[in-house]
Order: C-alpha cells, then structure tokens, then sequence
C-alpha cells in the first residue's frame, strides 16, 4: 500500500508540474500494475492461509514498467532545451545550471575603432591598383591580338610618325608599303620584303622603338 500510494503521489505531483503524457501513462500504467498486484496478493492470502504471494507476472509487468519510466526519464533529459518541460519547483536544479553563460565582449572590446578615412583610403588604393593592373594587362591583349587589314590597324598618329620617321615623309611609299605588306600570305614573305626593300634602302634601326613598334603590327597582321 505505502508503493500504491507513493505511485499516486507521484501521478499528482505529475499533473501539476504539467508533465509530458507519456510520463503520467506510464505512471498510471504502474499504479494499475501495483493494483493487479495487490488485489491477486489478497486472492492468495485468502486461499492460502493467509500468506501473501505476488505473482510473477505481476512483478515482471511492474519491473518492465520501472524500466520503461527510467528511459523515459533519460530521453526526457537528453532533448533540447526548448523541448524539457519547465519545473516551477525545481528549476534551481536544473542540469543546465552546470554550465553557466559566459559574458559575450561587446563590438567595442572586441575590435579596436577604425576611421572612416584609413578604411576608405585602403579600399580605394586597392581599387587604383587593381585598375592599373587591368589596364595593362588590357593594353598586352591589345598588342598581341591578330587585325585583318594592317591599314586600319594603325591610328592616325602611329601613321603620321611611320611616314615622317620611317619612311622619310614619303606618304606614297607609305601607303604602297602598307598594301604591299598586306598582300602576303605569310609573315615570312613580309619580313623579307621588308628587310630588302624598306630595312636596307631606308636605313631602319632596329633598336629604335618606332621601328619595333611598326614590325610588331606586321606580326599581328599575319598572328
């Protein structure tokens, strides 16, 4: 009876707390259990003199049903914490209490203040960099890449400097140079060509950046 009325407490103090349903089943669960048991106990000590026997059966449903309520128990500590039912009466006690929230720095103790004008002046010598380099980058593409007609290859002031310093004014020798260069097939042709008929009668020097700069259009031409 002390177990009967123990179980029942435990069911009220259950209710109260507003346990999850499944730990008052079980409870209930045992206080039936316990009941089963007492009521054959009392059919034993009334056929056999007295002497109060509980049935094994009995007491295995009981067993099971202690095990069941323990599990259950343990699942309900491992769930997340918005998921354990609070206790009004025993929150002091709680697991979690174990693991006190540290204090959190705030933005200021975490990072020394930076100005305005140091982090824009880092972005904006960045940007000029990046920008430069992609200028030049850029500007090789240019210079390498292949043009169909050498003649609209060269800009207005490439070609007044071609004529004046290369071809000693002569805008007719220019002009017929250029369409000559044009007309090969291959690059080998034109380079022969112009080593016998412009390099040689001319004068070219080959180390003069004006002069560089008219073979690098011929090999874009045929690239």
């Amino acid at each position: 009876m002390e177990r009967l009325q123990h179980l029942i407490g435990k069911l009220k103090e259950q209710f109260d707390q507003k346990s999850v349903p499944s730990q008052m089943l079980i409870t209930v669960q045992l206080i039936e259990a316990e009941l089963t048991s007492l009521c054959l106990s009392s059919t034993a000590v009334s056929k056999n003199t007295k002497v109060a026997v509980v049935m094994p059966s009995a007491l295995k449903v009981i067993r099971d049903l202690e095990l069941l309520a323990e599990e259950e128990e343990k699942e309900t500590l491992n769930l997340p914490l918005e998921k354990v039912p609070l206790n009004p009466k025993k929150q002091e006690a709680s697991p979690w209490s174990a693991y006190p929230m540290e204090d959190i720095p705030t933005l200021s103790q975490q990072q020394s203040p930076k100005e305005i004008n140091d982090f824009i002046g880092n972005k904006s010598t960045s940007l000029n960099d990046r920008l430069r380099d992609d200028v030049r980058e850029l500007a090789a593409a240019l210079k390498e890449s292949p043009v169909r007609e050498l003649k609209k290859a060269i800009g207005v002031n490439d070609r007044y400097v071609f004529i004046n310093e290369l071809f000693r004014g002569d805008e007719v020798m220019y002009e017929r140079s250029i369409k000559t260069i044009n007309n090969f097939r291959i690059l080998p042709e034109a380079e022969y060509w112009m080593e016998r008929e412009l390099k040689i009668k001319l004068g070219w020097d080959d180390g003069r950046e004006i002069t560089q700069h008219f073979y690098q259009l011929v090999r874009r031409r045929f690239s």
